[in-house]
């Protein structure tokens, strides 16, 4: 069975929203995180506002190795609305998101990744079909702005990893193991 695998960049006090806003630097050891988490994806599942952003940004940007991966792997959009951008390999989900996860991960292939999109990655780990969270902490403090966690049952996690970059980045690789009783 496939895994669904959500990575997140995120404050130190959770925030989600606008990472640009709190991710100033960048170094190699994030990057080869990113690299390792894609290595094994080949379906990204992404929300409308996502999409729509990342539609208008990426099938343009140089930034490796993202930009090679998310133009040619496949993405499936959870919207109610027919897709405006045309992007490769994009596809509208037919009917509800949870069910459509649940039946993707029977099908043969890799991972399945979720990046970026807030309400996709909350609505998932809230029906249980997140098997890996994998987040990019910045040592920063947002203080504003929609948080990845805000909203979810309680859950346990198992930590699988962690990492301290050189410019003061926490890659925090944890299994969801299910819900606190």
């Amino acid at each position: 069975m496939r895994k669904t695998v959500v990575y997140e960049l995120v404050s130190l006090d959770g925030v989600a929203e606008d990472p640009d806003s709190f991710f100033d630097e960048w170094d190699d050891v994030v990057d080869a995180h990113l690299a390792s988490v894609i290595a094994t994806q080949d379906a990204v599942v992404l929300g409308r506002r996502s999409y729509t952003q990342w539609a208008r940004f990426w099938p343009t940007s140089d930034i490796e190795p993202f930009a090679t991966f998310i133009n040619g792997v496949t993405k499936y959009v959870a919207t109610s609305t027919p897709l405006d951008a045309d992007w490769a390999e994009a596809t509208a989900v037919d009917g509800e998101l949870v069910g459509f996860v649940r039946n993707l991960k029977e099908q043969p292939g890799g991972d399945i990744g979720v990046h970026a999109s807030i309400s996709v990655a909350q609505a998932l780990l809230t029906a249980g079909v997140v098997d890996e969270l994998r987040l990019v902490v910045a040592p920063r403090v947002a203080a504003g702005g929609r948080r990845l966690l805000d909203g979810l049952p309680p859950l346990r996690l198992e930590a699988v990893s962690s990492e301290l970059s050189p410019t003061g980045y926490l890659l925090l690789d944890y299994r969801v193991t299910g819900r606190n009783s």
